[in-house]
C-alpha cells in the first residue's frame, strides 16, 4: 500500500490547543496558535495524526468527524501549502483584527470566518454551503453563523456569554 502524503507548509486558520493537543472541535476558549504558523504532518496514527506546529510537536485529533471525512482529508485541509498569512493582509482592518483575535463578525466571507475560528464539525455541518453552520467555543457554548445570500455572515446566534467569547466588537 502506499503511504499517505504528509501536509506542509502553513496551519489554514487558527488553531486552538489543549497543550500539544489540537481537536477538531477546535474550542475558542482554548489559547491559540495563529493562522500561518509554519507546519508539517509527519506521521499519521488512528484517528490522530502527528504534526510540526510552529517548532513544537503536536497531535490532532479527529474527534467528531471520521465518518464524513478521512483523517488525510481532514489534514489536508488544515495544514495548507500557501501561507493564509498573505490573504489576511488584503482583508479590511476590522477583519484582520477579528481574526487576530479568534473571532468573528458580521460581513464576514467563509474563508474569512475558516481563518479566524477554522472548520466547522463535520459531524454537523455537511456542507460549507449549508445556510447556517453550528460550531463551538467550548464543550458547552454552542452558536450558529448564520449565512446571507451574499455569502456573508449575516448573524452569529448564541447564548449572550457565548457570543461575547466569539462576536468581535470593534
Amino acid at each position: 500500500p502506499s503511504t499517505p502524503e504528509l501536509p506542509q507548509g502553513f496551519t489554514c486558520c487558527n488553531f486552538h490547543r489543549e497543550d500539544d493537543w489540537i481537536s477538531d472541535s477546535n474550542y475558542a476558549t482554548l489559547p491559540m496558535i495563529p493562522a500561518g504558523t509554519p507546519a508539517k504532518v509527519t506521521r499519521y496514527g488512528r484517528h490522530r495524526a502527528y504534526a510540526d506546529i510552529g517548532g513544537k510537536p503536536m497531535r490532532l485529533g479527529h474527534d467528531y468527524g471520521r465518518d464524513q471525512e478521512t483523517l488525510q482529508q481532514w489534514t489536508a485541509k488544515l495544514i495548507v501549502a500557501d501561507d493564509p498569512k498573505i490573504k489576511i493582509a488584503s482583508y479590511p482592518a476590522a477583519v484582520q483584527e477579528a481574526i487576530k483575535q479568534g473571532r468573528i463578525s458580521p460581513g464576514m466571507t467563509k474563508e474569512q470566518v475558516i481563518i479566524s475560528v477554522g472548520y466547522p464539525l463535520t459531524n454537523e455541518n455537511n456542507s460549507l454551503d449549508a445556510p447556517i453552520w453550528r460550531m463551538w467555543v467550548s464543550s458547552f457554548g454552542e452558536y450558529d453563523v448564520v449565512w446571507g445570500p451574499d455569502g456573508r455572515v449575516k448573524d452569529i446566534a448564541g447564548d449572550p456569554a457565548t457570543k461575547a467569547i466569539i462576536v468581535y466588537q470593534p
